[in-house]
């Protein structure tokens, strides 16, 4: 709960902790589990312009990722979160950065090489990607529930 003694922007730190998560979860829905497999699913779409457009939408949406990221970080200090909150905030941030540094520029190069007409063998990168959107999904899931019931019990 907030104190008096725990300063101005606390109260404020608090109801980000609850929003922040849930908008975060909210556009990984959208881009990730929506938007992404009803691209592939339209039939007038070919491959080649279907993978652009993910490259372009996947880059741009993990630049907006490390933005919320670091507002949730930022908030998360102001508001000295309780442990297991703030391993799932780190946790979060290693997904995003295992996403973004390794998997991302290697399905780049693939979607580039599927562009080129390359044949290319199955890979695991897609899974590993998906299955951390899936793991992201759930930590903010929680930590928007638990923002949400601090807030309740706040008030």
């Amino acid at each position: 709960m907030t104190r008096a003694s725990d300063g101005p922007a606390r109260p404020y730190a608090e109801a980000a902790l609850a929003l922040v998560p849930a908008i975060w979860l909210g556009l990984l829905i959208g881009v990730s589990f929506i938007a992404t497999p009803v691209k592939f699913t339209a039939p007038s779409l070919a491959l080649e312009p279907a993978l652009d457009v993910g490259r372009v939408t996947f880059g741009l949406f993990s630049r907006v990722e490390w933005g919320v990221a670091a507002i949730l970080l930022g908030m998360g200090v102001v508001a000295r979160l309780p442990p297991w909150r703030a391993a799932g905030v780190g946790l979060l941030v290693v997904a995003l950065a295992i996403q973004a540094l390794w998997l991302l520029p290697v399905l780049d190069t693939r979607v580039a090489a599927v562009m080129a007409g390359a044949p290319l063998p199955p890979s695991g990168h897609h899974a590993a990607y998906a299955g951390l959107e899936v793991v992201k999904a759930g930590i903010l899931l929680a930590l928007a529930l638990a923002g949400a019931r601090r807030l309740r019990m706040a008030c």
